[in-house]
């Protein structure tokens, strides 16, 4: 409860140094080039928004490639970031992750972390470059699907206990005996949720309403497990569980062989569960290499995240 309060009074206190950046007309906008640019009024000469996107009849046309990957990597070359409507993030990203790279992706609200994560799952189109990809056969040939996406408030479907663990597959399909998903449910300390039903894991309930936030968020790193997946897309997934917690989920990840794709502003606290980074700047820049836990970038945000979690007289003060 205590981070959960330090969570929301960080949030608040954004949002006042938002509202005082306004009143001095201090706006930053993260969109790079926007629809009205790519269709050619105000544009400047340090981007050429037409080789961005192309136009036919008011639709965008779809120009880029997707391949299947034969080694199980993820690669992009030259793959611009574009929202639904047609506002251009990153105008070209080239990254290849292989399976054990675990990535720390970064960045200001807005720069496209969670856009990325669409992009390499196929939810949004590539408008442009090459996007290589595990493909639909991945599962067969492995034995394992090749990404899963657990997002910062997962769903919890209608049903029992155990359709909470399988989601999104068929419970009564599962190879796995209730003690295996009982195990599953010890990795995350949330055993005693099964054991306190009288049903165990055949228990019905409103899962989404009974269930805390961290809770759920524990529930979708089960699904995970469950599913061991070639790769995790996670994006702020632990945000509402303790760093002890954090820390051994992503611990119990990588032992079973799960590579990490990780969208967090804990950058500090989880960044030796990962070898690269990825740093997107809100204006369309980017880097990609090694990860130095030395980075003064991560020191700033080591800093943001002590405020966070252990400032909370601080925020109050601020507050009143």
């Amino acid at each position: 409860e205590l981070v959960a309060l330090a969570g929301y009074a960080n949030r608040v206190s954004e949002m006042l140094d938002v509202f005082k950046d306004a009143a001095l007309c201090k706006y930053q906008k993260n969109v790079v080039v926007s629809q009205q640019m790519i269709r050619g009024s105000n544009g400047n000469g340090s981007i050429t928004p037409e080789k961005i996107l192309e136009f036919e009849d008011g639709v965008p046309i779809i120009k880029g490639i997707i391949k299947e990957s034969q080694d199980g990597s993820i690669s992009l070359k030259n793959v611009p970031i574009v929202t639904p409507n047609c506002e251009v993030i990153v105008p070209s990203l080239t990254i290849t992750i292989r399976p054990g790279d675990h990535l720390l992706i970064t960045g200001p609200n807005g720069c496209g972390k969670s856009s990325l994560f669409r992009i390499i799952s196929g939810l949004w189109p590539v408008y442009g470059g090459t996007l290589t990809r595990p493909g639909d056969s991945y599962l067969e040939k492995t034995g394992r699907p090749a990404m899963f996406y657990i997002p910062q408030k997962p769903y919890m479907t209608v049903g029992c206990l155990r359709e909470q663990i399988t989601y999104p597959a068929d419970s009564t399909n599962t190879n796995c005996g209730d003690e295996e998903l009982l195990n599953l449910l010890d990795l995350v300390d949330l055993r005693s949720l099964a054991e306190r039903e009288p049903d165990g894991l055949d228990a019905m309930g409103d899962w989404d309403s009974t269930l805390s936030g961290g809770e759920k968020q524990r529930v979708a790193m089960t699904r995970l497990f469950y599913h061991a997946p070639q790769y995790a897309l996670l994006d702020e997934c632990t945000s509402a569980v303790s760093l002890e917690a954090e820390g051994s989920m992503y611990e119990t990840a990588k032992q079973r062989g799960i590579t990490l794709l990780t969208i967090t502003h804990r950058v500090s606290s989880l960044a030796k569960y990962h070898r690269y980074v990825l740093k997107f700047d809100g204006e369309g820049g980017w880097h990609f290499g090694l990860l130095d836990s030395n980075d003064s970038t991560l020191v700033n945000h080591h800093s943001k995240e002590f405020r966070s979690e252990s400032g909370v007289k601080e925020r109050s003060n601020k507050l009143q």
